[in-house]
């Protein structure tokens, strides 16, 4: 029987980047719509959860790619994502970027989930076994719909207050997490 605690640990060190993100996309909203955030949290838990327990199944097969290639995906979509805000935040457009477009909350997903992909990937040359990663799995599917739920919600409060600028603060907070991801700072 594996312990909570270490599992939450896992849990919240593989979902931090994704509560950041939720936290700086989501500083446009000015009324959250539970619904979406409730769309918002599974697909990212969905993701975060399903890239860890695929990188564990199919890890073998990817080992040579995976370090080389991960970083840079990441990367590359969360510029495109902070870069994106940022450029709007300096137009001051009315047009808010936000977590609704399926497109945004996809690629922000996706964004913070390649290291989940990695993770997988080292757990299978551990030799884990299937008792190891599913209550690993559901640990990382439940933080991270917690962690995205309470990102959204504290990005919303800080964009109702600061507006475009809080747009601009979170579009360059994701690019340095990119940034952090690609240089092997974070």
């Amino acid at each position: 029987m594996t312990e909570i605690f270490p599992l939450l640990i896992f849990a919240m060190s593989l979902c931090a980047d994704c509560f950041a993100v939720t936290a700086c996309s989501s500083v446009t909203l000015r009324r959250i719509d539970w619904k979406s955030v409730a769309g918002i949290s599974l697909i990212f838990g969905l993701v975060q959860a399903g890239l860890l327990f695929f990188g564990w199944a199919f890890g073998g097969i990817f080992v040579g790619y995976v370090k080389s290639f991960s970083k840079w995906i990441a990367f590359i979509l969360l510029l495109y994502v902070g870069g994106s805000m940022l450029q709007e935040a300096i137009r001051g457009s009315s047009e808010c970027r936000n977590l609704n477009g399926l497109k945004n909350v996809i690629l922000g997903a996706i964004a913070t989930s390649m290291d989940a992909f990695t993770v997988g990937v080292s757990l299978s040359m551990q030799a884990g076994s299937s008792s190891q990663i599913m209550p690993q799995t559901i640990a990382v599917f439940l933080v991270t719909i917690l962690s995205v739920v309470l990102g959204i919600a504290g990005g919303s409060k800080l964009g109702s207050k600061f507006g475009h600028p809080a747009e601009g603060v979170g579009g360059a907070v994701l690019i340095l997490i990119g940034l952090g991801i690609l240089f092997e700072i974070l």
